[in-house]
């Protein structure tokens, strides 16, 4: 506002000097009577150049004072959202980030982060983007050492998504757990994590056999219908094709350099899950929204389990039950909900029996990096 008002006071400066200069100008050919040759060249000088300071300097101060605020105000109305619009989501978002963080090569991590995909086409039509997301987080215990997590994720989302195929991701790794989001492909997949690495095999196992999917979704005569959740058996992508699904097995993606799929044999497998194969006719033009159960191999001692999701999601609740996770006469555990969101509508961090677990209404935005932890450890009196 300071800048603002300064910059206005200097143009209502240089107006009014220049209509004084003109005025000077006028005033000095109405009284000057010249008496030889150069005294008259100057006088005709004079005359034809007071027009011009005087016609800069009305025109200056009527648009300082009187148009400039109306024509901003304009403009403002047009470029937003209208132009907005037009424009590709990534180059906004860059230009801005530089405008306020400065050039930086991690600003391209905000923006993927932010957008949800790599917003390459006006009004966001390759974003992944759901403004409508529930999530449920289940523990239940196989033995004292090890337990089955399952999560239910029920996605809304902005804009149809243009893909009949969903993709899961499965890493023991934490590289890649932190980089898969940013560098996949695919608009509609989803990331799981496995801590533990002796366990990964059978996890995805796992995952492989019990993950159960329903989609909202347009047909090919573009009517709206929905699938009742139903198991697909997602057919595992050969590591030679990984680099179709994640572009840091094609290129370095900013400090990470590029990697190779044989370094990874063992703590990733990816997934592919043809949609249309639970759709009433088997053909599926875009998915509208789509909900995962999935069902993972943990151990019990690690303490935690968190959700984060693949992409920017409004989030109204995620629900507990981990009245399950006590087995073979196991010592009872107590549990603490820790969200690491923008903001939670959650109560102090405490420590509550399976019984007290309730549902915790986030109600706002949350980006890939974001989510909610639930912990465990025996109970204390």
């Amino acid at each position: 506002m300071a800048v603002q008002l300064r910059r206005h006071r200097r143009v209502v400066v240089v107006a009014v000097l220049l209509l004084l200069v003109a005025g000077a100008n006028l005033t000095a050919v109405l009284l000057w009577q010249p008496s030889s040759p150069t005294g008259e060249l100057w006088h005709q000088v004079l005359l034809g150049a007071w027009p011009l300071p005087a016609f800069v300097g009305l025109a200056l101060g009527t648009y300082e004072l009187f148009l400039h605020h109306r024509l901003v105000a304009a403009l403002g109305r047009i470029a937003s959202p209208g132009m907005m619009e037009h424009l590709l989501p990534s180059e906004v978002l860059k230009a801005f980030l530089s405008s306020i963080y400065g050039s930086n090569e991690a600003n391209q991590d905000v923006v993927s982060g932010l957008l949800g995909g790599e917003g390459l086409r006006p009004h966001g039509g390759d974003l992944t983007i759901s403004t409508n997301t529930t999530v449920k987080i289940e523990l239940q215990g196989i033995d004292s050492k090890s337990y089955h997590l399952i999560t239910t994720q029920s996605y809304q989302f902005r804009h149809q998504i243009p893909v009949d195929r969903f993709v899961i991701f499965a890493t023991s790794s934490v590289l890649l757990r932190d980089t898969i989001n940013a560098a996949c492909r695919y608009p509609l997949f989803e990331l799981f994590f496995i801590p533990d690495q002796s366990l990964f095999l059978d996890s995805v196992d796992d995952l492989q056999h019990a993950t159960k999917i329903a989609i909202d979704y347009i047909d090919h005569e573009g009517l709206r219908r929905s699938a009742e959740p139903s198991q697909i058996p997602p057919i595992e992508v050969r590591f030679d094709q990984w680099s179709h699904y994640l572009t840091f097995f094609q290129k370095a993606m900013g400090p990470l350099p590029k990697l190779s799929p044989h370094d990874h044999l063992g703590d990733l497998r990816i997934f592919e899950c043809d949609l249309s194969g639970i759709a009433d006719d088997h053909v599926v033009r875009a998915i509208c929204g789509l909900t995962i159960n999935a069902r993972m191999l943990q151990r019990t001692n690690d303490g935690f389990c968190y959700w984060q999701p693949p992409y920017p999601s409004y989030v109204e609740r995620i629900g507990f039950d981990a009245t399950g996770l006590a087995v073979d006469h196991a010592l009872e555990q107590e549990f603490s909900i820790m969200p690491f969101t923008f903001r939670s509508n959650t109560l102090p961090a405490q420590w509550l029996s399976a019984e007290q677990l309730q549902d915790l209404y986030v109600r706002s935005w949350v980006l890939p990096g974001h989510g909610v932890a639930l912990l465990w450890r025996e109970m204390r009196n």
